[in-house]
């Protein structure tokens, strides 16, 4: 039996797309396979890692379990839409100098739930880091570093 198709019309990284995918088809799995955007990760697939963290309408989203077809209508941001030009994004920048980066597998998510969490809450304690971003795993640090530098970006003392 075949499953039918949906359209939807999504916004990701400022450009509008319209995309066909079976209504089962995850946002992760459209964003990868479909519009070719490998930035973001899947690490556990049942929403429990935060590699696969996207932006959605300004709120961070787990996208491995989020139906592509419930983000019709809406505005998707990736890791890839951070970058401006050949510019990256100030949490992008900071990552790199802390040396908050490993594998660098869980980066995008974490750096991904951090911008969300940063346009909310300016100048944020070290507790309060480390909880905006406990549900993002890392296997590689001891999270030191990236606090590091999330707390470098909100005190506006990101180093360049």
């Amino acid at each position: 039996m075949e499953t039918k198709k949906a359209e939807i019309k999504i916004t990701v990284n400022g450009t509008p797309y319209v995309v066909w995918v079976e209504p089962r088809r995850t946002l992760l799995e459209v964003l990868r396979e479909e519009l070719f955007l490998t930035g973001t990760k899947e690490g556990c697939g049942v929403g429990d890692c935060g590699a696969c963290t996207v932006i959605i309408d300004g709120k961070p989203v787990l996208s491995c379990i989020t139906l592509a077809v419930e983000v019709a209508g809406k505005e998707v941001t990736t890791i890839e839409g951070l970058v401006k030009g050949n510019h990256l994004h100030p949490l992008q920048e900071a990552f790199i100098s802390h040396g908050a980066i490993q594998c660098g597998f869980c980066t995008p998510g974490m750096v991904m739930t951090s911008k969300a969490y940063l346009a909310e809450k300016k100048n944020p304690t070290d507790l309060e880091i480390k909880e905006a971003i406990a549900g993002n795993l890392c296997r590689c640090t001891g999270y030191v570093k990236i606090v590091e530098a999330i707390k470098s970006v909100a005190s506006g003392k990101a180093q360049k």
